[in-house]
């Protein structure tokens, strides 16, 4: 894959010369916050980049849970990705209509059930369509193929693996809007509490994203440096439902070369948790 502006993303110039190539997979990955009304699938239909499926990120979860597109099991994963046509050793690359929000969260899961060249578009459907490349409407149908999944567990942390890490000193990120970390402005799901896990930093994911793009390596490492991180040691990602945080762990590997682990039930589960403690104000 072509260098980009960082390791993890190519070019739409890039995939404009490799849209055809039998082993490229390209992923709509629009995902909107409930609040919004709007339909990422209806929106998909209307327009996306030629040959791409649609990865609906609440419809590939785990069903039975009651925290909001939670990981699904690899068996159920494998099953969705033979569904859209996702096969063994394919190259994906994922974008979103934002330019940078929901795609990363799809790069995480990807990458967390084993695919190892999956990447994200650079300035993802706004850039595309700036430059004046094609687009297509309706539904894309790929053949189904054999996908296995690998489960990384260390690519995910649940509850007790954060509640372990905050008491041992162990850094938790949170991505969501400083008003929101502070406690100061309501959560946009009912019935979660306001303010954040004791211990954890702010670095709300807007502080790292430009024009739909990741800012430079050097600003990304002194944003996470001003939130009170030591790039060096471990960090675990989580933000309102764990797609943001997905963000910041794409900008961790991005400045630091490190993964870091996405709490997948985030603040959803924190914030709804009688026995979760809460604090308020600045980190």
């Amino acid at each position: 894959m072509p260098a980009a502006a960082h390791s993890h993303f190519v070019t739409t110039g890039w995939l404009v010369q490799h849209l055809a190539a039998p082993d490229l997979f390209l992923v709509d990955g629009t995902w909107h916050m409930p609040d919004l009304g709007r339909d990422a699938r209806a929106e998909y239909l209307a327009q996306h980049i030629p040959g791409a499926v649609h990865f609906d990120i609440d419809a590939i979860s785990d069903r039975k849970s009651p925290l909001p597109h939670m990981l699904p099991d690899p068996v159920a994963f494998s099953s969705a990705m033979r569904a859209l046509g996702l096969g063994d050793g394919m190259r994906v690359v994922v974008y979103d209509s934002y330019g940078l929000f929901s795609a990363p969260r799809v790069w995480w899961m990807l990458r967390t059930f084993g695919v190892a060249d999956v990447y994200v578009l650079e300035g993802g459907l706004p850039a595309w369509k700036e430059q004046g490349h094609p687009l297509e409407e309706g539904d894309v149908r790929r053949q189904p193929r054999h996908f296995t999944a690998r489960f990384d567990h260390g690519a995910v942390a649940s509850l007790e693996d954060v509640k372990t890490a905050l008491a041992s000193g162990v850094q938790v990120v949170d991505a969501r809007a400083a008003d929101r970390f502070r406690g100061e402005a309501p959560e946009p799901r009912p019935g979660l509490k306001s303010g954040h896990m004791p211990g954890a930093r702010n670095l709300p994911w807007t502080d790292i994203v430009e024009n739909g793009r990741l800012k430079s390596t050097a600003a990304l490492s002194a944003a996470f440096r001003d939130a009170g991180l030591d790039l060096g040691k471990p960090i675990i990602t989580t933000c309102g439902s764990g797609v943001s945080a997905a963000i910041l762990s794409l900008a961790l590997e991005a400045a630091a070369k490190r993964s870091a682990p996405v709490y997948d039930g985030s603040w959803a589960e924190w914030g709804g948790r009688p026995g979760c403690a809460v604090a308020f104000g600045a980190a």
